[in-house]
């Protein structure tokens, strides 16, 4: 079987399973998604989920975080950890947007990731929820299960998963792809102890029962 053959097999076996794929943070739009997902660096998407809605209270518009106070973002965001550089990170995005993008949150690769904090899973996931382009956001679940499973070499480089997922991957389907797997991430296919007994992935994965 090719590693083409085994993600047609594998996008279909996870599309059963969870019919339903979409961004586990919660957010409207460009700039919330943007920011929300500089806090989920070595932050839980659940813990981020509990401190955006006091933030984006606090600071609604770009405007009023290219004005704010860096301390008041600090103190919001304390619990996300690294708060002080994802503050800093966050108030230099909303100011280089603002001033060099008209205010509004580019669409491109390159702009994205010209921004304070943003690399390109930051930036493959906006391309891809915000802007519907084809995107291959390349966190540890994605790496780590396309690993197992036989889709790329086994390694932790996120560029070299994303190029090699893309090569492989229906370009309409990539977006959905890659949050099915961070959903099978953490039901299943977990990282210190996965239940390849109860993986609906067992027989195309090549590592089932070896993991």
């Amino acid at each position: 079987m090719t590693k083409k053959q085994r993600a047609l097999k594998a996008i279909e076996a996870l599309k059963e399973l969870y019919p339903v794929a979409h961004c586990s943070l919660d957010t409207t739009g460009a700039l919330q998604l943007l920011i929300a997902t500089r806090l989920s660096a070595q932050c839980t998407d659940a813990r981020v989920n509990q401190v955006t809605p006091v933030l984006f209270r606090k600071f609604p518009t770009l405007q009023s975080f290219v004005e704010a106070d860096i301390k008041d973002i600090e103190d919001i965001i304390r619990s996300c950890g690294l708060y002080k550089t994802k503050a800093k990170d966050i108030k230099n995005m909303c100011i280089d947007i603002a001033q060099k993008y008209g205010g509004q949150v580019p669409d491109t690769m390159e702009d994205l990731t010209s921004l304070p904090g943003v690399g390109r899973k930051t930036a493959n996931l906006v391309l891809g929820e915000v802007f519907g382009k084809p995107a291959v956001v390349a966190d540890t679940h994605c790496i780590r299960l396309s690993g197992r499973i036989g889709l790329t070499t086994v390694t932790k480089d996120a560029y070299k998963v994303e190029k090699e997922l893309r090569a492989i991957l229906p370009p309409e389907e990539s977006n959905d792809f890659c949050h099915r797997l961070v959903y099978h991430g953490r039901a299943v296919c977990t990282a210190r102890s996965p239940k390849c007994d109860q993986c609906t992935l067992a027989d195309i994965c090549i590592s089932c029962g070896k993991v």
